[in-house]
């Protein structure tokens, strides 16, 4: 019998994957709007990258697959992304430095790039 869980749109999916096909399509829609309209070409170039694509695998398994803001919290939740310290806009020699990386959740992650944002408009 196969176990199951939840995914966040309450769908029934199985206990090895992160996210219904439902869920994956509109996540993958979103990134490739995203890299067209919104995020530089150097930027978008860099993340389709071999390198990046190696240390963000480290990145993750140095992390056990964990947010590091909600570790710190003591809370236990799936890493969705890996997440520049120093953003790549502010520090781009610093994008292929694993000091530089961590893994975080989508709400972490969403939290983190509204304050660096609202520190770079304050700069």
């Amino acid at each position: 019998m196969t176990m199951l869980k939840l995914c966040n749109c309450g769908q029934p999916i199985d206990i090895s994957k992160r996210k219904c096909e439902s869920c994956m399509a509109k996540k993958n829609e979103r990134h490739q709007m995203y890299d067209k309209y919104r995020r530089d070409k150097e930027a978008a170039s860099f993340y389709k990258s071999k390198p990046w694509r190696v240390l963000r695998e480290q990145a993750l398994l140095r992390d056990l697959g964990l947010c590091q803001h909600c570790l710190a919290k003591d809370k236990i939740t799936l890493a969705d992304m890996v997440d520049h310290i120093i953003p790549i806009k502010e520090a781009w020699e610093l994008r292929l430095v694993l000091d530089n990386l961590q893994s975080l959740c989508n709400s972490c992650h969403a939290a983190k790039t509204s304050e660096d944002k609202k520190n770079i408009n304050n700069a």
